[in-house]
């Protein structure tokens, strides 16, 4: 479990790393300039690779406390 929190660590390294690397208009990649396609790719990666910690995380697999 340890190391599947180190994926939080991706979003932000994509997009710190990333952007300055690909800051240009050409090419275009669904018509968007690539740095924005990059920004768009990291914004769903980021939900992709939260969905995994949660699921992954030992705390979220207890169910549920019932209610009186």
């Amino acid at each position: 479990m340890p190391y599947v929190k180190w994926l939080a660590a991706l979003p932000f390294l994509g997009i710190l790393v990333g952007v300055p690397l690909l800051n240009r208009v050409e090419p275009l990649v669904l018509g968007m300039p690539l740095i924005l396609a990059w920004i768009v790719l990291w914004v769903v990666l980021t939900a992709v690779i939260m969905a995994i910690v949660y699921l992954c995380d030992p705390a979220n697999r207890d169910a549920p406390e019932q209610r009186p």
